[in-house]
């Protein structure tokens, strides 16, 4: 099917109106899929991304040591053997450059960039009830009539920033989502990084033998683990595409995604048996004493402290220095229900002469001034360079910051600053035909790994718009009774892990007034993927169509 423009008055004149079968905005992991799967059903589809190129997550965030935590071969789409096997991973967790150039790898062989208007943001989408249609218009002057609109923003895509005064500040100041493509000179310079989540661990460890002198805002300390990033030789690479069948028959029906899945409880060990289960998964090298040790660390306090105590006694191996162990070890929280970094010598770092931490717990910063940071008790850090690592408003804040209104001219921003719902994290009630990826109430919200995840949505997504269309249907929206139904599911499931008494972006505790709920469905990606299958295979029971 080809798109069709008309002409229509808009409030400052004539505008072109662009007549579309399907919206996607977003051109990342999902947005790409999520295009190639609607255009191979015939649908008119156009993807709107605010970059240059694609990329999503892998086109802004290109600040120092940007990379993987998830394994390059499992970070992977899995519909194609063919485009799974043309691509080959540099190392075991490649960095951001890698991850780009593999994403228009992708773009360029399913021949997607020519559907896609980049360098463009969505603004609005409005549902039109007497059309049963979408009008979406773009800071460009593009008005788009679409039936259906799909929104692959991703979940951490919206930077959170709330310091006064940053615009005066004479130095140079970026966000850790909005890095410049263009070379950033750090050497010899006074910078300030303010954050040390998995993105601000990243950028500490790259950038502490550069820089002249470092000082760390440190607010919540994090627990970690070393990355093991190997360089892979040719004989690697042949054994990673060797298992592209298991691979696509396991990813999706493990815990999170991953290759790894839970093997062991608790209970049925001796102590010894346990240590070494702990400490075979450690020194993986990757995710998997988080994601594939013990599933009671999610539910068990006695376990959960146990496996931090462990985590604890290694990073005071390496940190020694009693004072950094206090600042650098969590002690109010326990492990694993924040998200868990992956480090390369990031402890290390605060050994070096020219790193200092600088403690804002207990004394916040206050603003951005012309020569620095200012914190509370009116202490001012002078800085060449801030970096601020920050964070996100995640899950959500990709989407209220699109003005998107449903039926009756309902807000989603102002029905997510009362509740965070969705229905399965696939559709929201009140707003037919709006399809989402990576939005709360789903594994994709942050316990998965991110491809496994995207591809079953955007899969169930595509699926669900050629049911409608096979039976000549235009609309779907779920109920209210299924909504509640799915956001009781997840908030019982979510409750009784111990991320729900944790504060975290996780529950978007980040966000001044974002009301409160775990926004990751915590039941597991194979559970949610047998659900979702369970609903396409009732006929959309739960949804309303016509």
């Amino acid at each position: 099917m080809t798109e069709t423009v008309t002409r229509s008055n808009g409030s400052n004149g004539a505008h072109a109106t662009t007549k579309l079968d399907a919206v996607v905005v977003g051109a990342g992991v999902a947005g790409l899929y999520q295009l190639f799967r609607l255009r191979e059903q015939g649908l008119s589809v156009r993807g709107i991304d605010a970059g240059s190129s694609v990329g999503g997550t892998w086109y802004w965030n290109r600040y120092p040591g940007a990379r993987f935590d998830s394994e390059g071969h499992t970070y992977q789409y899995l519909f194609s053997e063919e485009l799974y096997k043309g691509w080959s991973w540099s190392e075991r967790f490649p960095s951001q450059p890698e991850i780009e150039r593999w994403l228009n790898y992708v773009a360029d062989r399913l021949d997607l960039k020519k559907d896609i208007q980049f360098g463009t943001t969505v603004k609005s989408a409005h549902f039109d009830e007497a059309a049963q249609r979408w009008l979406v218009t773009t800071d460009k002057g593009d008005v788009i009539d679409t039936q259906f609109l799909v929104t692959c923003c991703g979940m951490l895509s919206a930077p959170h920033v709330s310091f006064p005064g940053q615009e005066t500040f004479k130095g140079e100041l970026f966000h850790t989502a909005r890095w410049p493509k263009g070379p950033i000179e750090l050497a010899g310079k006074r910078v300030g990084v303010v954050g040390n989540g998995a993105t601000g661990i990243q950028v500490i460890q790259s950038i502490a033998g550069e820089v002249g002198h470092l000082k760390v805002f440190i607010r919540t300390p994090q627990y970690i683990i070393p990355m093991k990033n190997p360089k892979w030789e040719a004989s690697d690479i042949e054994a990673y595409k060797s298992k592209f069948k298991s691979l696509t028959e396991r990813l999706p029906k493990t815990f999170t995604g991953f290759e790894f899945d839970f093997e062991h409880v608790w209970a049925d060990l001796t102590p010894a048996q346990r240590r070494q289960v702990i400490e075979d998964c450690w020194n993986h090298g990757s995710l998997k004493l988080w994601v594939s040790s013990f599933a009671e660390l999610f539910f068990d306090e006695a376990v959960n402290a146990e496996i931090t105590e462990f985590v604890r006694e290694k990073m005071r191996e390496r940190l020694k220095d009693p004072k950094l162990c206090e600042q650098l070890i969590p002690s109010d929280y326990g492990f694993g229900t924040h998200r868990v970094p992956l480090e390369s010598n990031f402890l290390e770092a605060f050994l070096r002469p020219n790193v200092e931490i600088v403690s804002v717990k207990n004394n916040p910063i206050a603003r951005i001034t012309p020569e620095g940071i200012q914190t509370a008790d009116g202490t001012v850090h002078e800085f060449d360079v801030v970096i601020l690592a920050t964070g996100f408003d995640a899950g959500t804040g990709a989407l209220t910051r699109i003005d998107i209104r449903g039926r009756d001219g309902r807000s989603l921003k102002e029905d997510w600053g009362r509740d965070i719902r969705t229905t399965m994290g696939l559709q929201v009630h009140g707003y037919p035909n709006l399809f989402t990826t990576a939005v709360p109430l789903a594994p994709s919200a942050a316990l998965c790994n991110m491809t496994t995840c995207l591809q079953q949505q955007v899969e169930w997504i595509d699926d669900c718009i050629k049911y409608l269309r096979g039976k000549n249907l235009n609309v779907i929206e779920p109920t209210r009774d299924a909504e509640d139904q799915w956001v009781a599911h997840h908030d019982e499931t979510a409750n009784a892990t111990l991320i729900a008494k944790t504060n975290s972006w996780y529950l978007g505790s980040n966000v001044e007034g974002k009301p409160r709920r775990v926004l990751s469905y915590c039941g597991g990606v194979g559970t949610y993927r047998q659900k979702c299958d369970e609903v396409a295979a009732s006929g959309y029971q739960g949804f309303a169509m016509q």
